[in-house]
């Protein structure tokens, strides 16, 4: 009996570590996480720039629209529409220079600004710009998972009305 054991016990642990290693890893990949933020009430806003987001490539796709809107006391927010990206772990919302980013690479060799965690890779979203920011000096939005710096959708960023 202490023979079982001796093996049991040792491939029961090696089993719950890789198991828990991929549910880590991997269960973002089939659970989504849906946000419906309305926009702050009271604003009068006016849009200054627009893109919408594409996909990146065959692993990581990226669909809606981003806004960059601004109101009368001078806040700049980000809005996110019918916004829907591959999940990963560790997601992030970045401003970037380059206004066409096509691969990571292209996101390292640029500037960028990160807005914070990616509220939820499905619906509506807003995230406010720090005052620092000029949106004139950045190109595009990207998300971007931060844990293995690997690009998953990019919007480029528009004047309005273009």
């Amino acid at each position: 009996m202490t023979q079982v054991y001796k093996i049991a016990i040792p491939v029961f642990l090696l089993g719950f570590i890789a198991g828990a290693g991929f549910w880590y890893l991997f269960s973002p990949a089939f659970i989504d996480r849906v946000v419906n933020e309305e926009l702050p009430a009271g604003f009068e806003l006016s849009e200054l720039r627009s893109g919408n987001f594409r996909d990146v490539d065959g692993a990581h796709r990226g669909s809606g629209s981003v806004k960059v809107l601004s109101n009368a006391a001078g806040g700049t927010l980000l809005r996110f529409a019918e916004f829907e990206v591959t999940n990963g772990p560790d997601l992030e919302v970045w401003l970037v220079t380059n206004p066409d980013p096509k691969k990571s690479a292209d996101v390292n060799a640029s500037q960028w600004l990160s807005l914070g965690p990616l509220k939820g890779n499905k619906g509506d979203q807003t995230y406010v710009l720090p005052a620092t920011a000029d949106i004139a000096d950045w190109g595009s939005v990207v998300i971007w998972c931060e844990q293995f710096s690997v690009l998953f959708s990019v919007a480029t960023l528009s004047p309005a009305g273009v």
